[in-house]
Order: structure tokens, then C-alpha cells, then sequence
């Protein structure tokens, strides 16, 4: 099926801001299992997996509608310290977001009414899902102090979820 080469492009460019949310997510999970933060990290590594699936579902997408997918990876921020890497993840998230719905309005214009609907449920589980989650988290740290908000996040990692 030949598919708007505006979309087609467009979802390249998307497809690079999901591969970087993979990227971060990945190594900012790795972070918290170092550290114990066992609770952190199962969550984020959760993310990552969504943030797989989302490049996963753009890749088929672009693939039939007869493109090519670029494996650009858009640049990621790797944090140092848990609030600095939960605000991180957190702008990530905005601005997939403000990029989605850039991508919904195309597909709008371009008539490709599955495409919007993937990239309406990529919007879903990031503004319901992903940016909610980090916005209660830094909240969290707000209300109850680092130190406190640390200690709730600790717990073992299981040694077969880490790579090694």
C-alpha cells in the first residue's frame, strides 16, 4: 500500500523520538537497579518496553505503507541523581507528546485516519500513562522529602531482570 510520503516521514521522525524514550528509559532503569531502587526500576524498564512497542507498531506502519524506516536515534539526557532523571523521562514525555499531536493533525490532513489512530493511542498511554506516572512521582518527592520518597523506591532487583 502506498501511504503520503508526508506521513511516511513524519512517522520517521517520530520514529526517532521513540527509539530515544527506549534509549533513556533503558539506561536510566539500568541506574536505578545499581542503585536498589528496585521499585524505580521496574517501572521505568516497564516504560522502556511501552516506548519498544510504540517504535515497534511506527516501524509496521511505515513498512506498509511503503517506506523505509530510519533508525535515528534522537538524542537522549541521561540523568545523575533520581529527581533530575524522573524530570528528564518527564520532558522527554512532553515533548512526544507536543510530536504526536503535530502526527494526529497530519494524518488528518493526508486522510490516513489508521495512522492517527495509532498515534491517538501512542498520546493515550503517554499523557495517561507515562507523563501522569512521572508528574505524581516528582510530586511525591515534593511532599514527603528525597530521602523518604528513596527509601519507599528501594527493594532487590531480581538478578535474572539485570543484564549483566
Amino acid at each position: 500500500m502506498k501511504g503520503s510520503q508526508k506521513v511516511i516521514d513524519y512517522l520517521n521522525f517520530l520514529l526517532g523520538g521513540e527509539l530515544a524514550a527506549r534509549d533513556q528509559y533503558f539506561i536510566h532503569s539500568e541506574m536505578y537497579a545499581e542503585w536498589h531502587y528496585g521499585k524505580l526500576y521496574d517501572r521505568i524498564h516497564h516504560e522502556m518496553e511501552d516506548e519498544t512497542l510504540h517504535a515497534q507498531a511506527i516501524i509496521r506502519r511505515i513498512l506498509m505503507l511503503g517506506g523505509i524506516p530510519k533508525m535515528s536515534v534522537n538524542e537522549i539526557q541521561v540523568g545523575t541523581a533520581v529527581p533530575e532523571m524522573l524530570q528528564l523521562d518527564l520532558d522527554l514525555e512532553y515533548a512526544v507528546q507536543k510530536d504526536l499531536k503535530a502526527g494526529i493533525a497530519l494524518c488528518e490532513e493526508e486522510k490516513d485516519y489508521v495512522t492517527r489512530d495509532i498515534l491517538t493511542q501512542q498520546l493515550k498511554d503517554t499523557e495517561e500513562d507515562h507523563a501522569h506516572w512521572l508528574e505524581q512521582q516528582l510530586r511525591l518527592i515534593d511532599m514527603i522529602s528525597l530521602p523518604n520518597y528513596l527509601q519507599s523506591q528501594m527493594a532487590e532487583v531480581s538478578p535474572d531482570l539485570v543484564s549483566h
